[in-house]
């Protein structure tokens, strides 16, 4: 590769990432020529994706389409340890039948994004069941206690008195003995794996093999653009939302952390996303171009027809003031209270949100505002009520 080439593909790797070790090595790896071996791995703990992981897969479809080879890691038997990164408890183990169903699910998810023909899906149990407990005993002679309390969530748990197993110290260890068995060039992570990504390149050394560089993805912020994108916290973008949900998450989030969707998520180049940026500063309206965003997402992992849908869709609710003429009746029990049946419709956690949503004038009934969120629905009511901009209940009472 020439050194322009050689800097166009760094431009690209180093887009949104948070850190790249060592840039010096990574640079005489492309100078060879030859197709990095590009190793990233997802323990399958749970069956169903959000836009907070493809941050990293994102980045393996670049890599991909500069031609270098993916390794997608699988880590069925890592899974079954428990990942203790984060954790100030002890993870709870996964039987084998979780993991391979969640497997399962993972491919099913992430070739909307990598090209299965040019990625090649690996299991660490292909080799990590063939340790035997000799192997084991190697393994965990490559580093120290001290070594391990280093890191920054086992030294906390340590200080607090809180219970660290044996067996979570071997889990760096077997994610760099991964690396090892895979020859890998360059290893994917996010910024909270970088013990485990280091750990990697000491066992790479250890195995007289040339370590592998490190390359660190930020976490992506949730929809409160704040905590990071979490199903527990209720902030994500799922890969399997319904278009119109997907659609409408993503024209939620704050004209700010569009563009850091549009840096980490988007595959429009980086030219592109600077002159949509000039566009805004010029006043133009961000709502536009979050729609592209939005569409954009949609297609990925909806199809091309589904993106144009869902606009006409949205453009008629949202814009045109139209109400969904899809949706499923709820048959509303009887002597219930409008705030009652929108929670039992499933379109509010509680009452007590309905009840906020009329206070700031976010309640409606087939498009007027309602004030009164206790009152009884009426015998014979056949209406579609509406909280905020995106939840909607065909509400029915016979």
């Amino acid at each position: 590769m020439t050194d322009q080439q050689i800097a166009q593909t760094l431009t690209i790797i180093k887009r949104g990432a948070a850190e790249l070790l060592i840039e010096d090595e990574l640079i005489k790896k492309l100078k060879k020529g030859t197709p990095l071996r590009v190793k990233a791995g997802f323990d399958p703990t749970a069956p169903d994706l959000h836009l907070g992981h493809t941050v990293l897969i994102n980045k393996l479809r670049q890599l991909q389409d500069l031609g270098h080879h993916i390794l997608f890691l699988i880590g069925d038997f890592t899974a079954m340890i428990g990942d203790p990164t984060g954790k100030n408890v002890t993870r709870k183990p996964l039987d084998a039948e979780a993991v391979k169903q969640n497997a399962k699910s993972y491919t099913d998810q992430v070739f909307k994004i990598l090209d299965p023909t040019k990625t090649e899906v690996v299991f660490n149990g292909a080799w990590m069941n063939q340790l035997t407990a000799v192997d084991m005993i190697r393994l965990a002679a490559q580093s120290t206690v001290a070594r391990m309390l280093e890191r920054d969530d086992f030294t906390k748990r340590y200080h607090n008195q809180q219970a660290i197993a044996i067996h979570e110290f071997l889990y760096p260890l077997l994610q760099g003995h991964d690396s090892v068995v895979l020859k890998a060039d360059l290893e994917l992570g996010g910024t909270d794996q970088k013990f485990n990504l280091l750990m990697g390149r000491e066992l790479q050394k250890d195995a007289g093999q040339e370590p592998q560089c490190v390359l660190m993805m930020p976490i992506l912020e949730g929809l409160d653009g704040v905590q990071k994108m979490s199903k527990s916290l209720g902030n994500y973008i799922g890969i399997s939302d319904a278009p119109d949900e997907m659609f409408g998450k993503v024209m939620s989030i704050s004209d700010d952390l569009m563009w850091r969707y549009y840096e980490l998520l988007s595959f429009e180049s980086l030219e592109s996303i600077a002159a949509m940026k000039a566009e805004v500063l010029a006043g133009a309206n961000p709502r536009n171009i979050k729609v592209k965003l939005a569409q954009e997402l949609v297609a990925r992992f909806h199809g091309m027809q589904a993106a144009t849908d869902v606009l006409i869709n949205f453009e008629a609710r949202f814009k045109n003031k139209e109400l969904p003429t899809d949706l499923e009746p709820f048959i509303v029990a009887s002597e219930m209270t409008v705030a009652q049946a929108l929670k039992a419709a499933g379109i509010v956690a509680s009452s007590s949100e309905v009840v906020r949503a009329a206070k700031q004038g976010g309640l409606k009934r087939n498009g007027e505002k309602l004030d009164n969120p206790n009152q009884v629905i009426p015998v014979g009511e056949d209406a579609v009520y509406q909280i905020g901009k995106r939840n909607f209940a065909r509400l029915v009472r016979q």
